[in-house]
């Protein structure tokens, strides 16, 4: 099984006390822009066997807690459903037009990370090494904290026509959704490995093997 392969001692550069979470096994952060394939990598690894944490997993989790309903309903009621379940196409819509807001969300979220990563951690059986699948890599700074950063790429041109194409979007509202993110070429540069993803599904599984065995 993947999960008992040892990261090449080149690619460790952290010690336990200044990695994420102060983990004990390397950390490989795995990231990549909207619709450059990142999500369909991370599932490959796992079904190869590799120990995966998928951060936005992470954020549905704490969002299914009582005391998530709970901070909403006291902050942000209108957007409460009825049943009083979060109506995250409100929130959403709230959190983007208000800056003060989408920091007072971001702030509970981010409090009550580390409590689901590190339970998520406790479900695998002595990993070798942790993916942590985590979109804003970069953009959060986590970088800094992981052993070895990872970004699955393919050109921003082809990134937005995915994009549309898989949202049903138009061209300007693609666009503006990328300017939210620190630019695919910009992530590609502050990456130690890059993952291309400009052809087939078979091509990609090509290169996640080529990823493992340059890696592992």
């Amino acid at each position: 099984m993947s999960n008992t392969l040892v990261l090449k001692s080149h690619f460790i550069s952290k010690s336990p006390e200044a990695r994420l979470y102060q983990l004990p096994i390397p950390v490989i952060g795995l990231t990549g822009g909207i619709a450059t394939g990142k999500s369909t990598v991370a599932k490959l690894l796992a079904e190869s066997g590799f120990a995966v944490i998928n951060a936005d997993q992470l954020v549905k989790n704490i969002y299914a807690t009582q005391e998530a309903k709970d901070f909403i309903k006291n902050h942000f009621p209108e957007c409460l459903n009825q049943d009083l379940s979060i109506n995250f196409k409100s929130l959403r819509k709230l959190v983007f037009e208000k800056s003060e807001i989408k920091t007072q969300v971001e702030n509970f979220i981010y409090q009550r990370i580390p409590q689901q990563f590190k339970m998520a951690f406790n479900e695998f059986n002595s990993p070798q090494v942790i993916i942590y699948d985590v979109p804003l890599l970069f953009e959060k700074k986590l970088d800094q904290l992981v052993d070895l950063s990872v970004c699955v790429y393919l050109p921003q041109e082809t990134q937005l026509e995915r994009l549309m194409k898989r949202d049903q979007i138009d061209r300007e509202l693609a666009e503006s959704i990328l300017k939210e993110q620190i630019p695919i070429e910009e992530k590609k540069r502050l990456s130690k490995i890059v993952i291309e993803n400009q052809g087939s599904i078979d091509d990609l599984k090509i290169a996640v093997n080529q990823f493992i065995k340059n890696c592992f």
